[in-house]
């Protein structure tokens, strides 16, 4: 592992990466942002969860209390709970890629994460957090037209039986001009959002805003969803667990998330 210059922002991705088993932030980890805070280096977490899931880590957000959650699709203050900016996918792309997802790949199901919750088709079974809170069910055509999810600025997309990676690539291609298909999960789960919206598109444009240009971005991953943040980064480090592909991406590589792969690194930048 080599280092870098100290840079003024770090952006890391959360789950598999920053975050242990069970989604929690170790005490190594904990003491590595608030050192990165002390030393006026900025943190930023950038993450596929949706708003919703990320009171668990309001502790570890840093002076700004910003996150853009989402894969880029929103950008939330979440010590106050509010949406500070969105970038949703248009109904009738949404459309679009659930009629092609449904006609290619038979036994796809359907959720939405939107500014005023989460909704889902009756077939998209729940194994996360949250999954037993009351929310609209019905099939995504309907959801879609009567305006339920209306803002939504994620849709998720699952299937039973293929392999995700199988799953990504066919989808990409079948709907991939309609939307920015990507996953992160480990099981056949895609991420869907708006063309053109990612992690580094919506991470570049907060840089823009604090004044900080790309090459003083150190950024962190583990995943799919994190390629193109990755990529954009002046700097970037992959996790030891990460996905083969993005192991293969990014030179620079440092330890697994369980053994605090994000704090060895803010740790040295900050010697």
């Amino acid at each position: 592992m080599t280092t870098s210059p100290r840079p003024r922002l770090i952006a890391t991705d959360l789950d598999g990466t920053l975050l242990c088993s069970g989604g929690t932030v170790s005490e190594r980890t904990a003491a590595a942002l608030a050192a990165a805070e002390a030393a006026g280096v900025q943190v930023v977490f950038v993450t596929g969860r949706p708003p919703r899931w990320m009171k668990q880590v309001t502790g570890h957000i840093g002076g700004h209390g910003v996150a853009i959650c989402s894969n880029g699709g929103a950008v939330v203050d979440v010590r106050r709970g509010e949406l500070l900016e969105s970038f949703p996918l248009r109904t009738a792309d949404a459309l679009a890629v659930v009629a092609a997802l449904k006609a290619e790949l038979p036994g796809t199901a359907f959720a939405f994460e939107y500014p005023a919750g989460f909704a889902r088709e009756p077939e998209y079974t729940l194994v996360m957090w949250e999954s037993d809170k009351e929310h609209p069910v019905a099939p995504a055509e309907r959801l879609l037209a009567d305006g339920t999810v209306e803002g939504m600025f994620k849709l998720l997309a699952k299937h039973p039986e293929l392999e995700p990676d199988e799953f990504l690539a066919r989808a990409r291609a079948v709907a991939g001009q309609h939307a920015e298909i990507t996953r992160s999960s480990p099981v056949a789960l895609l991420e869907i959002s708006a063309p053109g919206v990612t992690k580094a598109s919506t991470l570049a444009r907060w840089c823009r805003e604090q004044g900080i240009d790309r090459s003083e971005v150190v950024a962190f991953g583990d995943m799919p969803n994190d390629l193109e943040m990755l990529a954009w980064a002046g700097d970037s480090y992959a996790v030891a667990n990460a996905h083969p592909q993005v192991l293969a991406a990014v030179a620079r590589h440092t330890v697994s998330n369980e053994h605090d792969g994000v704090a060895a690194v803010i740790e040295t930048l900050l010697a």
